[in-house]
């Protein structure tokens, strides 16, 4: 069975239980107003070889998978003293907790954390000419079309971004944030606020599986090494406290975002975004993450 067939079974299998259970992220405004009975997946193989289905070219906010493309960012210009002030262990704790900053001395755990994209967006005020605007050039170049900024989306979350507020404060507390607090966040608030559909992610994350090559130019954007360094932190940190639970359940490198989200990456195969507004406990697309099993299953891709 090809890819189209494969996910066109999977639509078929996720509408039916739309609506059934979990939320959208009602704690951002802009957020709450989404309906949670959407379903999207789409893939780009190593090749260029595309498929898609449901709901894949309905624009979404990206959220937290924008994390990916800050730490490809700052992995570039910062190399490795990036790590000087940034972990790599997952967190075991929600994904805006405080609670760790503390004990290790306003050094956050992971990049995929909230504090760690913080401190991933201070890298790039410091070493970035215009973050937001270099962030839209790479992202755009990625899936060969235009990506911008969602301005109500960028306003709602620094409206209720009480969290994140606290979160630069503490990190500035101990002397790790160089830049100005709300300067930081107004990269990290509008790198978030970036709308894109699932075929667009697919492509825009694709670097990943080829060892760090351009999907369209084949230029190299990171290095292989690096590709290989964004993809275990995905595996371990990159779905939050469930990190564990995707590892065993679907076995890829993964990335999600509050808005419904999920990227997944198959190393030298292809990369896979699928998306479903309705958030578990975790907040991770719950759909989603039962729709990636299923592929896994029916695939047996995994790097396990």
């Amino acid at each position: 069975m090809n890819s189209q067939e494969i996910l066109d079974d999977i639509v078929a299998a996720i509408r039916p239980q739309l609506g059934k259970a979990g939320a959208v992220a009602n704690y951002i405004p802009a957020l709450a107003r989404v309906n949670p009975c959407q379903f999207g997946i789409a893939l780009r193989t190593r090749d260029g070889v595309e498929a898609w289905a449901g709901d894949a070219m309905t624009p979404f906010s990206i959220q937290s998978i924008s994390k990916v493309f800050s730490l490809t960012m700052a992995m570039r210009l910062a190399g490795e003293r990036l790590w000087e002030r940034i972990g790599r262990e997952p967190s075991g704790n929600p994904f805006n907790s405080l609670m760790q900053l503390e004990s290790e001395q306003g050094i956050p755990r992971n990049p995929f954390i909230n504090a760690g994209a913080i401190a991933v967006a201070d890298c790039l005020v410091t070493c970035g000419d215009d973050p937001k605007s270099e962030m839209l050039a790479l992202i755009s170049s990625l899936c060969d079309e235009p990506v911008h900024i969602d301005e109500e989306v960028a306003a709602s979350e620094a409206a209720t971004g009480f969290r994140n507020v606290a979160l630069a404060n503490f990190i500035k507390s101990f002397g790790k944030l160089d830049n100005d607090v709300c300067t930081v966040l107004d990269v990290y608030f509008r790198q978030c606020a970036i709308p894109m559909n699932c075929l667009q992610l697919a492509r825009a994350v694709n670097f990943l599986c080829r060892d760090g090559s351009h999907p369209f130019s084949g230029v190299q954007v990171i290095s292989a090494r690096q590709a290989r360094r964004i993809n275990a932190l995905m595996l371990t940190c990159g779905t939050y406290d469930a990190a564990g639970e995707f590892a065993f359940l679907i076995g890829l490198p993964c990335k999600s975002g509050v808005g419904g989200g999920i990227v997944a990456i198959v190393p030298d195969t292809l990369s896979l975004c699928v998306w479903s507004p309705a958030l578990d406990a975790s907040h991770n697309s719950l759909l989603g993450q039962k729709a990636l099993e299923m592929f896994t299953s029916r695939t047996g891709l995994s790097i396990f």
